[in-house]
């Protein structure tokens, strides 16, 4: 009775977790979309009412969707590659524009476009506090003039969980900042789910 018991229990802890590993990822990502969309769609709702006469719950996500594709269409024929470009050196012209237009630009090729990396290595550094660790993505190598020296600093993007796209970029001295033995995207994912899809040696820095 004890054993038959026991195997029931592990049953139900077997497809209870085989339910988790399936709803939790969904859960994400529709907090992700939400959260990246759920303004886009606000903004259509002065258009419906004015349009429409009411609203439609999602219409403006759907339009959103759509406006999407068909940039992505005449981004990629020859003659709406060419609007882009012109699109691109007039915002890249553009004072306090170009910043933000060029840097996200780049962040967004860099996660998306095959051999284009925005990271170049996922690390673990010593955030916000001494005794706390945050996953971190090196952007970018550079040096400060100090005094007489210069001084070596590593650019650490640390994202938000679970949107990616926001977090904070702080220098670290390279001593401060530890390799993970894991690809970025692997490292990505971590910080996506919150630290449930932790793979096995995430957090073991490569050794020197």
């Amino acid at each position: 009775m004890h054993g038959l018991r026991q195997k029931i229990l592990g049953l139900l802890r077997r497809q209870f977790l085989a339910g988790v590993i399936v709803i939790v990822p969904l859960i994400l990502t529709f907090m992700v979309l939400r959260f990246l969309f759920g303004g886009v769609d606000n903004l259509f709702i002065p258009l419906e009412d004015k349009i429409l006469g009411t609203r439609i719950p999602g219409l403006g996500f759907l339009a959103t969707l759509i406006i999407i594709y068909l940039v992505g269409v005449l981004a990629t024929n020859v003659i709406g590659s060419r609007l882009i470009r012109l699109w691109d050196i007039l915002f890249t012209k553009t004072p306090l524009v170009r910043t933000i237009y060029g840097a996200s630009k780049q962040f967004l090729e860099g996660l998306t476009l095959p051999g284009k990396k925005a990271f170049q290595q996922a690390v673990l550094v010593e955030y916000p506090r001494t005794g706390s660790y945050a996953v971190g993505f090196v952007s970018n190598k550079l040096e400060i003039q100090e005094k007489n020296s210069r001084r070596e600093l590593i650019s650490v993007f640390i994202p938000t969980t679970p949107t990616p796209f926001t977090g904070f970029v702080i220098l670290f001295p390279p001593d401060q900042v530890m390799e993970l033995e894991v690809p970025v995207e692997q490292a990505l994912r971590f910080v996506v789910s919150g630290g449930i899809a932790a793979a096995e040696g995430l957090l073991l820095p490569k050794a020197k």
